[in-house]
């Protein structure tokens, strides 16, 4: 097969998707690599219907990458993930709306453009969690205690787009991670940023029922195939707080592997035709 992979610069050395890239052309595929940003691009060059079966997108969530893949979804070419969906869990305040409004638990969301608006929402939904809503890799996440705190970190703010808070879930400092390799779910626990006074050494867990059903249902939401979520195991049961397309699948047995074959067979037929976890 022929296939295309967008991969920022922050990515070029990361096992993911390296690794994939290597494992994909030992099996013998052609996989052409654009880096966006890091060069100019003759679109008409690169983005043709025909020239690859798939396009695969490893970028950050406000890089430009994303408007790519979803130049080629519009010339016919295939994306893994579909560019709709990534576009639907990049921007976190338009997949807090997507997640509630099919009943996933996902927290109470406020969106804001700018940070002064914040200090609007009522004091009885503090503890917040405030983050960037195109933010990756815990940037510029808070834990606000209270208004007073807020306006401590307005200035850090500033400079961070488009923002939203959610009322902070009680739980006890271990995020759990959950992975989805096109209908095979994996969990690993790690310390939450929330709180980095917390030693707790990443490691694999076992996906219980409860967590597998919540993939399945998270996968279906947002129309994702290769995806994780961060779950906060709360007092009235799991919060979904997050979701990624493509992350990085650490602690996943064979995960270069494991997301290459997974990679060609979403090539080959529409998305979500391979998902095996019923809905």
């Amino acid at each position: 097969m022929r296939l295309c992979f967008l991969v920022e610069d922050r990515y070029r050395n990361d096992g993911m998707p390296v690794e994939v890239i290597r494992t994909l052309t030992a099996w013998g595929h052609h996989v052409d690599v654009l880096r966006p940003g890091a060069s100019l691009l003759r679109l008409d060059d690169e983005i043709r219907a025909g020239s690859h079966d798939a396009w695969v997108l490893k970028t950050v969530s406000g890089g430009p990458g994303l408007p790519l893949l979803e130049a080629a979804a519009a010339v016919g070419l295939r994306t893994v993930n579909d560019a709709r969906s990534i576009r639907g869990v990049r921007d976190k305040a338009l997949a807090a709306v997507i997640g509630r409004a099919h009943g996933l638990p996902v927290p109470l969301t406020y969106a804001t453009a700018r940070p002064e608006h914040l200090a609007a929402i009522p004091e009885s939904a503090y503890p917040l969690v405030v983050k960037p809503a195109d933010g990756s890799a815990g940037r510029a996440v808070h834990l606000v205690a209270n208004p007073g705190r807020l306006t401590g970190i307005l200035p850090l703010l500033a400079g961070e787009g488009p923002l939203i808070a959610q009322p902070y879930v009680p739980n006890s400092g271990v995020d759990l991670k959950v992975y989805c390799v096109a209908g095979d779910y994996h969990a690993t626990e790690r310390c939450s940023p929330l709180h980095p006074g917390r030693t707790v050494v990443e490691r694999a867990v076992p996906v219980t029922a409860e967590i597998a059903a919540l993939a399945a249902r998270v996968g279906a939401v947002y129309g994702l195939d290769l995806y994780g979520f961060d779950v906060l195991l709360g007092p009235d049961g799991p919060v979904v707080v997050d979701v990624n397309d493509f992350p990085s699948f650490r602690q996943v047995p064979d995960a270069a592997a494991r997301v290459a074959a997974a990679v060609l067979e979403l090539a080959r037929h529409e998305s979500g035709a391979v998902r095996t976890e019923p809905v």
